[in-house]
């Protein structure tokens, strides 16, 4: 078992992660699975702890990633859920099995902290309730995605929307979880499915995958297009995923009067705040946000993955790009341009 390892870590917000090699791996205590990482995904929720979105980063220096997929090489006291040889699937939703704390990896003489999840390094220390086991025959590139996106971004739909067939649905935002939310939005046979981003080749891909109509809110307000194209109704439900609070504001004002409802599932700045208008709320107009989709790993995962495997959910065209850890930086700087869906970055080979 190795028992050194290479992670990209993050010293200061503001600043490119650093690789750092040789980063010792420390024993496992109860509750505690050790994890070689395969593949790792990377999602917006990077991005705001590299930029210090979230405040205060009192766990200088961390480790990141919240999904991706490898296999177990060493298990603690306790741990029944996962074996040695298993292959597994990391996300950040808590699940069945022990809760326990990430691991501290020391390096020269300093500590790295790193969350109950890390996936962008070549070994993990990962919770027992951070891990299903990968559906077999599911394939490992695609299975980062069963991290984060597909269980916030499905579960929007299916665990909380829950929307009804033959109604209007609109999309703010198309990375992950937008355009995994307009996969699920489909199966509900809407009469129209409208997709809204700011990039040409992702409104593209929504209309692949089963959008009615597709708006670039650079070129056109969206909520009034939104408007003309439900004949100034407005559509029953929104979806948003866009990560600022334009976009939230913009999703609550599409949805229609009198049951209309908003449900978002990005996260702005700690500093921001959203402007709804109060009178919408009484003309009955709803919105609320979500934490990761209503999802819960260990039953909603085995259902995604059988649409998957039913041919029900298109999931290749969610992946931008692969990168390798050494190019983690390049693939944060393309998320944060809005250049890709989601990157797959390639840490170990088996």
């Amino acid at each position: 078992m190795k028992k050194h390892m290479k992670a990209a870590v993050l010293f200061e917000t503001g600043k490119p992660l650093k690789l750092i090699s040789n980063i010792k791996v420390p024993a496992l205590t109860a509750g505690q699975v050790r994890v070689e990482i395969l593949y790792s995904g990377l999602c917006h929720s990077q991005l705001m702890e590299v930029k210090g979105g979230r405040g205060e980063d009192k766990y200088l220096p961390h480790l990141l990633g919240h999904e991706g997929v490898g296999y177990v090489t060493e298990v603690g006291e306790g741990v029944t859920k996962v074996a040695v040889g298993d292959k597994v699937i990391i996300g950040w939703i808590k699940g069945q099995g022990l809760d326990a704390p990430g691991g501290k990896y020391p390096h020269e003489d300093y500590l790295i902290n790193s969350g109950s999840a890390t996936t962008l390094t070549e070994q993990s220390i990962v919770a027992e309730n951070r891990l299903v086991k990968l559906p077999e025959g599911f394939p490992e590139k695609l299975a980062v995605l069963l991290g984060c996106a597909l269980p916030t971004g499905l579960g929007l739909v299916f665990n909380e929307l829950k929307p009804l067939p033959n109604k209007t649905i609109a999309v703010f935002g198309l990375g992950g979880i937008g355009l995994s939310a307009l996969l699920a939005a489909k199966l509900s046979q809407p009469t129209k499915l409208i997709a809204i981003d700011v990039n040409p080749d992702k409104l593209a891909l929504a209309k692949q995958l089963g959008a009615t109509h597709c708006i670039n809110s650079l070129e056109v307000d969206p909520v009034t297009e939104i408007y003309r194209l439900t004949e100034q109704q407005g559509v029953d439900y929104s979806l948003e995923a866009g990560g600022t609070t334009q976009t939230i504001e913009q999703a609550f004002e599409s949805v229609r009067d009198g049951g209309g409802q908003c449900i978002f599932a990005s996260h702005p700045s700690d500093d921001l705040k959203i402007q709804l208008e109060p009178h919408a709320f009484h003309r009955g107009k709803s919105i609320r946000g979500s934490w990761g989709g209503g999802a819960q790993p260990d039953k909603d995962i085995p259902l995604f993955a059988d649409m998957y495997f039913e041919g029900r959910l298109n999931l290749e065209p969610l992946i931008s790009k692969e990168y390798t850890l050494d190019e983690i930086n390049e693939a944060i700087d393309d998320l944060d341009n809005k250049k890709i869906v989601r990157a797959l970055i390639k840490v170990t080979q088996r």
